[in-house]
């Protein structure tokens, strides 16, 4: 009797399923927040990623200094999970080459990513690419490393469906402040707080427009932050609207106060979770035929909806009946 494929097996060809992300990208460059937030990542789980900031958080002049306490929490045991990644600084700082070959040479094979900020375009990323993968060779990482960018310029918007495109890129973030500030007051203040940033028309149009390129090369888009760290319902609330209304399947966090709200955001709901079992389960008996489920026909393409949905409920920690954790999200061999 043919074994029944799982829907990791039955609903992507080889290579086609896309990188499942944390639904949580974690910012802090002060030693103390470092720390709180390494700590509560071993309590919780990799449900949150890690990016230790070497742009904003390293100190002018200091930049050698804050690189080395970056790669001892890196390589510490505070690093219990693998999903701390790092932003350099961006491809045309000084310190940008200094920071990628110290990270890589000190802490290439702990990098669950690196961050790459201010990309002009796609000619200015890639020559960035190009200087992190001559530095793998020439220290000698064979493990893969994912990069990620930040899409806060005009030049880097104008591109960003290249950006999306290129094989090294694993996600792309939307740089609020910076963005706004490029417009040189053009957009108001206003357009940085958590309701300004989902009225305000330009700003709309890049969210989308990064959301949208993401999604059509299968990479993750992450949205930006709420500087408002203090109102847990404004953080909810913000976080809601970029996965409900945007498309948006990771955010970003800059408090460790923020994380947990974003990840109960993101979460789907129970109901959510038991109609995407019950139609899982059903088509896998169906051998992956369509079916028939309340007055409602599904076939593949919406197999591939409810799976990811439940991709997301396991990667936020929801509970998942055992029978389910068991048989589709602890690996299993390939088909014969």
């Amino acid at each position: 009797m043919t074994a029944l494929l799982t829907p990791a097996q039955a609903l992507f060809e080889e290579g086609q399923a896309p990188v499942v992300l944390p639904v949580v990208d974690h910012y802090c460059g002060v030693e103390a927040r470092m720390l709180k937030s390494l700590e509560l990542q071993v309590r919780l789980g990799p449900v949150f990623d890690i990016t230790l900031d070497c742009e904003d958080g390293a100190p002018i002049g200091g930049e050698a200094e804050h690189m080395l306490l970056v790669l001892h929490l890196l390589n510490g045991s505070l690093n219990a999970h693998g999903r701390v990644g790092v932003r350099v600084h961006p491809f045309r700082h000084p310190a940008f080459e200094a920071d990628v070959d110290a990270v890589i040479a000190g802490g290439g094979e702990k990098l669950a990513f690196l961050m790459i900020p201010k990309p002009e375009g796609i000619e200015d990323l890639s020559r960035a690419i190009a200087f992190i993968d001559d530095s793998l060779k020439r220290h000698g990482i064979r493990k893969p490393l994912p990069l990620h960018t930040l899409i806060e310029t005009h030049g880097a918007l104008r591109d960003v469906m290249a950006i999306a495109a290129h094989p090294r890129i694993e996600s792309l973030s939307f740089g609020l402040m910076d963005f706004v500030s490029a417009h040189r007051g053009a957009i108001p203040r206003s357009a940085l707080t958590v309701d300004g940033q989902f009225t305000h028309p330009l700003v709309q149009r890049a969210k989308l427009a990064i959301s949208a390129a993401a999604h059509s090369y299968g990479k993750t888009p992450s949205h930006c932050v709420v500087t408002e760290f203090k109102n847990e319902r404004a953080i909810q609330s913000a976080a809601q609207r970029a996965a409900r209304e945007l498309g948006y399947t990771r955010m970003w966090s800059i408090h460790p106060n923020q994380i947990q709200p974003i990840i109960d955001a993101f979460a789907p709901s129970v109901a959510e979770i038991d109609e995407a079992i019950d139609i899982l389960q059903a088509a896998q008996a169906a051998q992956w035929a369509p079916i028939q489920h309340r007055d409602m026909l599904h076939d593949r393409a919406s197999y591939r909806l409810f799976w990811h949905l439940l991709q997301r409920a396991h990667g936020t920690g929801q509970d998942l009946p055992a029978e389910v954790e068991q048989a589709w999200f602890t690996p299993h061999p390939s088909p014969l």
